[in-house]
């Protein structure tokens, strides 16, 4: 049994399959090319498993984020797709995790995987998308997506009116929001610490991750629900029966 047979072996997850990270795992201990560990476990009659592109199996905790797309975005083809290499390498610094999760939100599909589990994967022809936001009594937009973004960049920068000019938004604008947020939850969400010191500049509260956290989570629950309920739908095998009568 050959050293790659044996590191396959070794690793196999609980159904006896090689995750993903495991298999470019052992391409960097033996210093070669995922297809090589692939093409060995293919060989082997061993599948490979949670692709940590989320392009097959089930690989929890991916997250949306805005440095991961405009990474993304100049690596995409005409069809809105991107190697698996190119994605992998855009994860440099901030991690699988946001390239895994803005990829699911944008649906941009990947190609040639580099351990050779897919080439071309065919698109379906249909897809749900979903959409969930936080509204008071009068119409105003609370919390969303947008609220979301901006509240992340305000982390990120350490001001209100960088984080406005990165995400394409005035200051005033994006102030106004966080003004509603705030009189609406009665409750302060971020905090701005004048002078030129390490601690100076706009930092988030305690509320304002929370927030955050619980908005993710129900986006997902939700977006979750409504691919299974999808499937169920419109993805199911069509009786041909159907189309004859």
């Amino acid at each position: 049994m050959s050293d790659m047979e044996e590191l396959i072996k070794k690793y196999l997850n609980e159904k006896g399959k090689l995750d993903c990270s495991d298999g470019f795992k052992i391409a960097a201990k033996l210093k070669c090319s995922p297809l090589e560990v692939g093409e060995c476990a293919k060989a082997m009659d061993i599948r490979i498993d949670s692709c940590e592109l989320e392009q097959f199996g089930k690989l929890e905790g991916g997250i949306y984020d805005l440095e991961a797309e405009n990474r993304l975005k100049p690596l995409l083809n005409e069809k809105n797709r991107v190697t698996c290499k190119a994605a992998r390498a855009a994860a440099a610094g901030i991690g699988l995790k946001k390239i895994r999760g803005t990829l699911k939100e944008k649906n941009y599909d990947v190609t040639f995987c580099e351990l050779g589990c897919f080439k071309e994967k065919l698109r379906p022809r249909l897809y749900v998308k979903t959409k969930t936001w936080i509204e008071n009594a009068e119409g105003e937009l609370l919390f969303g997506k947008g609220k979301t973004e901006i509240l992340e960049l305000i982390e990120q920068e350490g001001s209100i009116s960088k984080a406005s000019e990165k995400i394409g938004m005035n200051y005033k604008k994006a102030w106004t929001h966080i003004k509603i947020l705030q009189r609406n939850i009665n409750d302060t969400m971020v905090q701005t610490k004048q002078g030129g010191g390490e601690d100076a500049g706009t930092t988030l509260t305690p509320v304002a991750r929370e927030f955050m956290d619980n908005y993710r989570k129900l986006q997902a629950d939700i977006e979750n629900y409504a691919n299974e309920r999808f499937k169920e739908l419109f993805l199911k095998p069509r009786n041909k029966k159907e189309f004859k009568e």
